[in-house]
Parts: C-alpha cells; structure tokens; sequence
C-alpha cells in the first residue's frame, strides 16, 4: 500500500478531483440501459452496501496516489466484469483484494469470488509500473448495456456521450495533465468534442494489447517519465 508521503499541493488537487465526482456523478440516476455503479444497486446482484462500497474504491483510487498524475487516460465506458462491480475504471474486484495491487478496495458483487475482467489484467499487466504517472477515466462514466440483459456491454451512444463531456472538461481542467490519451475513437471523438488534444491509442483488449503498450509507453518516453 501507498506510505509515501506526498506534496501538499497534489493532494489538494486530487481532493478537488474527489468532490466534483461526487458532485457530479453519485447522485445521477441510472435507467433501462445505463447503469451507474455509484448511486445504484441491482437485487441479485450487488450487495446490500454495494454503493458505498463502490464509491469508497473510487475516492481510495482518487486519492491513494504518491504523485500527481501525469497522463490523463479516457477509456470508453465500464464493462460488466471491471468498474460495474469494482467502481475504479478498468480494474477489476479480484485485482482490488489482491495485497500487492496498489489500489486497495472491497468487493461488492454477491459472488463468492470475486468478479475478474480479461480487459483489466491486460491493462494493469502493461501499466502496473508506471500506474502512479496515469489517471483512468471512462467516457461515459456508467456501464452501457442491453434493455434487461444487466451484465452484457453495448457502445455508448452519442447521447450518452454527450452527457457527460462536461465532466471531462472539468477532470482535465483539475488535472492539467502533460498529456491525454484517447484509448478507441469514441473517446478520441468526445474529446475533441471540448477541443482537448489527445492521442489515440488501440484498446488493449481484441488483439490490441502490443498497440495499446507501445502507444502508451511511448507517451510516456516523450515526457521522461520513464527511460
């Protein structure tokens, strides 16, 4: 876990980063086909203190942090197996209970085991070393998925999109990272949208994880964050 202590400025940043969530996403409604993981729990699937669980692994991820981030990463939108249950974007339960993950968090899903997501170990198996120097976000901060089918994954509307474009300008705004990173044209799409320069990069998952890696790990050369 993280012990090191941290510059007076970078936690006050990442406090700013916690409210504007909380004030900006825990109390949105969820529908027939969004689900948001911070202010809703499914009977059968959650339990009964899912939500704030969920939300308390956000603000650790927020805040558990030796450094300010970098690297601003924008992803898609949360798949039924990662953020659903885990509420930390691309990253799973199992990953979260683990006693060497960096990020600390609980288990909200009813499972005996906890949930684990092909998309996150590949991710954190590529950026686990130099997870400190990068913040993850989605696009669309709620799970998409099919009328009645909960645990299924759909692409975001442009709808959707749009909704929560104001939050994005106002996480780079917080942030100022020396770079974004747009992983999939859909949030290579919403960030021009606010006109944020960004550079795109494959999803890691479908074939993607060596594109994904190089793409990402070259941005990082260019800003001497790693050798």
């Amino acid at each position: 876990r993280l012990t090191t202590p941290i510059t007076l400025s970078t936690p006050r940043m990442l406090s700013e980063l916690n409210r504007m969530l909380e004030k900006n996403l825990f109390r949105e409604s969820s529908n027939e086909e969004l689900f948001n993981p911070y202010s809703t729990r499914s009977e059968g699937l959650d339990r009964a203190d899912a939500i704030s669980i969920r939300r308390d692994n956000l603000r650790k991820y927020v805040t558990e942090r030796r450094k300010k981030p970098e690297v601003l990463l924008l992803a898609e939108a949360p798949g039924p197996w990662g953020c659903r249950f885990s509420g930390v974007p691309i990253t799973s339960e199992e990953q979260l209970l683990d006693p060497n993950f960096p990020i600390s968090g609980r288990q909200s899903s009813l499972e005996e085991n906890p949930h684990k997501e092909y998309s996150a170990s590949i991710y954190w198996g590529i950026l686990l070393p130099w997870h400190e120097h990068i913040f993850t976000w989605n696009t669309v901060p709620m799970h998409p998925h099919y009328q009645g089918k909960p645990l299924t994954i759909r692409t975001p509307r442009a709808s959707e999109i749009k909704r929560f474009l104001p939050l994005v300008s106002e996480m780079v705004e917080i942030l100022k990272p020396r770079a974004v990173v747009a992983v999939g044209r859909k949030a290579e799409k919403a960030l021009g949208m606010i006109d944020v320069e960004a550079t795109y990069v494959r999803h890691p998952s479908q074939g993607g994880a060596t594109l994904f890696r190089e793409g990402v790990l070259q941005i990082l050369k260019e800003l001497n964050l790693i050798t």
